[in-house]
């Protein structure tokens, strides 16, 4: 568990919370699931990092939310399942790009190479 888990446990045990609070790190989620998106065109790597860290931190999320069910608001829930589902579409974008500068680079390394041969 990490330090926001912790205190969030032990607030929960105290009964010190009267409303319902922002699940940690929705907003951060769902920031880099939409610019895992707006990335996904550089090469395929920037995407990838920021889909793929959106995709770890929403599980954290979503694990302290099913630790803690009626603690958190229903806005910064949804945040975190938007972020998600953000970067879930940026990976697969993120995946194709990096195929198809893949494939490009392949390509244009057998077309310059056969080019360049002296017959």
């Amino acid at each position: 568990m990490g330090r926001n888990d912790e205190s969030i446990k032990k607030s929960m045990e105290n009964n010190e919370i009267a409303e319902k609070q922002a699940l940690p790190n929705s907003t951060t989620i769902l920031v880099l699931g939409i610019c895992s998106i707006a990335t996904c065109w550089c090469t395929g790597l920037v995407g990838l990092g920021l889909g793929i860290t959106a995709l770890v931190m929403s599980k954290k999320a979503r694990i302290t939310k099913e630790a803690y069910p009626d603690s958190f608001t229903e806005a910064s829930c949804n945040n975190m399942n938007a972020g998600k589902i953000c970067g879930i579409i940026g990976v697969s974008l993120s995946a194709i790009a990096l195929i198809y500068f893949v494939i490009y680079a392949l390509v244009l390394g057998v077309f310059y190479s056969s080019a360049n041969m002296n017959w």
